[in-house]
Parts: structure tokens; C-alpha cells; sequence
């Protein structure tokens, strides 16, 4: 996958692993999906959550191709684009899409 590198979507890098979330302000389940992002960071070492504004990114959601929120990209730890998910995800998902990184 191509697209906008890590350095462009801004925040920290985990080490591991990065959770880029593209949310909006009003979407339910993009608060929802930072919450488990965020679980699963504090529980697996090296993992890092960068949540992107899709309203106000709109170059990075055209770049990326993001249709909806929310939008969980899973970047390795040198920013690469290895998975990505649409909707609400569970934290055993989060958890075993990292387990490839």
C-alpha cells in the first residue's frame, strides 16, 4: 500500500507499531474505536495511536483513499502501511493485526 508516509500524517511512531485512526467529531464509533486502540496500546509494548481529523486532513483521506469513518490504518515501525480496517473493530482484531507487524 502507498500513500502518505507516516512523517506526513504527524504524531509519534511506536516502535513496533503505529494505530492511525481517521475519525470526525461526531461519529460515534470513532470514539468507541479510540478507546480500544488505546487499550490495546497500553497493554502491547512498541505500539503508538495517531488519531487524524478526516474533516480537516483531507489531503491525507483523498491520499489514502479513506471512505468512512472510522478508519484504522496499522502502520510498522518504519511507517509502512501494512493493514488497514473500516468500522468499528474489536481489540482481539487490533490485537492479531499486530501480530503480523
Amino acid at each position: 500500500m502507498t500513500g502518505p508516509t507516516i512523517d506526513e500524517i504527524g504524531g509519534p511512531r511506536g516502535e513496533r507499531a503505529t494505530l492511525v485512526l481517521f475519525s470526525t467529531a461526531f461519529c460515534a464509533p470513532c470514539r468507541a474505536t479510540r478507546r480500544v486502540l488505546n487499550e490495546v496500546a497500553a497493554i502491547v509494548s512498541g505500539v503508538a495511536v495517531v488519531e487524524v481529523d478526516a474533516e480537516s486532513r483531507l489531503d491525507l483521506v483523498r491520499g489514502l483513499d479513506v471512505t468512512s469513518t472510522p478508519t484504522v490504518l496499522v502502520l510498522d515501525g518504519a511507517g509502512a502501511i501494512v493493514k488497514r480496517a473500516s468500522g468499528q473493530p474489536r481489540k482481539i482484531d487490533v490485537i492479531a493485526a499486530l501480530g503480523a507487524v
